[in-house]
């Protein structure tokens, strides 16, 4: 098991990863970085995991970028300091960064279950799952500006306008103003708001549901749904709906979902 992020499989089907720098809010160490990097290689090719839910242990969400660790031969106390080269920084940002396209290209969906600070990095971890929820606890936010950096980082300026809408999302990023988990309801950034002492379970259950469809057809589902975020026009997107629908039809779990439904009993799926 790697040192900073735990796998479990909490049901058959249902993978939950815990990052684990509690006493960090789990912010995004090196250690931690690698650590969730490999465990989402090795998700992409689990057929036995379906449906992954991703949450932080203790307190917090994921703090963003821990900018007290120090990072490896050259060591500096924070991303910006002088002794880190501009090729190091590069490479560090692109480590990152590369996390966001990682969870986005999972075959299975992934439920956030944000509990405490999102900031940051963990802001773009949350962004780039596929269903938020969030407990009372959660808070949001891009506080870089703040810092003298950019608001657009980890691919948060390019996902966040899709979620909420540019306008509210040009202020966020602006402002570097945080928000708490009722705004966030609010402004569609999460699908609902659960007290923090029911946050894992209202997360197994949606991914309970998930499984209760095809392997094949969520898998489409997802790809497609983030496919169509880059789409260029109706016709291609419906293009790109057709063909994803004419091949699932070819399926044994397409027939056997048919069958459970007329028989009006659960359905019993072999990913074929």
């Amino acid at each position: 098991m790697a040192d900073t992020v735990r796998a479990t499989d909490v049901e058959p089907g249902i993978r939950l990863l815990e990052l684990d720098r509690p006493e960090r809010l789990n912010a995004i160490s090196p250690g931690l970085l690698e650590d969730l990097h490999a465990e989402l290689t090795r998700l992409a090719d689990d057929r036995t995991c379906r449906v992954v839910v991703l949450t932080g242990r203790g307190r917090g969400f994921c703090a963003g970028l821990d900018l007290v660790e120090r990072h490896g031969d050259a060591a500096t106390s924070s991303v910006t300091g002088a002794e880190r080269t501009a090729q190091d920084r590069m490479r560090l940002q692109k480590r990152i960064a590369a996390l966001v396209p990682a969870l986005r290209g999972l075959p299975q969906p992934v439920i956030a279950a944000v509990n405490g600070p999102a900031a940051g990095g963990g802001l773009a971890l949350a962004l780039a799952s596929d269903v938020r929820i969030a407990g009372a606890s959660a808070r949001f936010g891009d506080a870089f500006v703040r810092i003298g950096l950019s608001g657009c980082d980890i691919g948060v300026s390019w996902l966040l306008p899709r979620l909420i809408g540019a306008s509210r999302a040009f202020e966020l990023l602006l402002t570097g103003r945080v928000i708490d988990a009722a705004e966030a309801d609010r402004i569609g950034l999460v699908s609902r708001v659960v007290p923090d002492a029911q946050l894992r379970e209202a997360a197994l259950g949606v991914a309970r549901e998930i499984l209760a469809n095809s392997p094949f057809g969520v898998r489409m589902t997802k790809d497609v749904m983030w496919s169509q975020l880059e789409v260029g026009s109706l016709a291609a997107g419906i293009a790109l709906e057709n063909s994803t629908q004419i091949a699932t039809t070819f399926t044994a779990d397409q027939a056997e979902a048919v069958a459970a439904f007329l028989a009006k009993r659960p359905a019993e799926f072999t990913d074929r």
